[in-house]
């Protein structure tokens, strides 16, 4: 068996919105990575601009799993992440769903996730094993 899904986030990761959505998201309000935060600093860097935290890029693929695929009541029982290309600030990204196993006798799948920027190359590849539970009156 197997569905794709793929997912487009424009403009997600502005830096005017990116603090507050990372504080959202649980990250700690101490970490002020320069990569992440001082522009002069990341643009001297070996990225040569400033990027966005993984677990942040990552963020899409959450919400692949929990709206799309496989949708509504899903969660992670396991999660596997390869970040492969940073993803900067300001750029569009889109994330990528495949179921490639599910069980027979439980609503669980293992799926492949990547993620890829404007220009197509590939920032974050992984897996994860994920578990829907039925809703009611859903």
């Amino acid at each position: 068996m197997s569905s794709v899904l793929w997912a487009l986030a424009p403009g997600a990761f502005q830096s005017s919105n990116l603090a507050r959505f990372s504080l959202a998201n649980g990250f700690d309000p101490r970490d002020r990575n320069p990569l992440h935060y001082d522009r002069a600093l990341a643009e001297k860097s070996v990225f040569g601009k400033l990027i966005v935290q993984g677990g942040v890029t990552s963020g899409i693929l959450n919400a692949l799993v929990a709206e799309d695929l496989p949708g509504p009541g899903t969660v992670f029982l396991e999660v596997a992440r390869k970040f492969v290309k940073a993803v900067g600030v300001d750029e569009e990204i889109t994330g990528r769903m495949e179921v490639k196993k599910v069980r027979p006798d439980k609503p669980i799948c293992k799926i492949e996730t990547s993620v890829r920027n404007g220009q197509g190359e590939l920032c974050l590849t992984g897996t994860a094993t994920v578990f829907t539970v039925p809703l009611q009156g859903a």
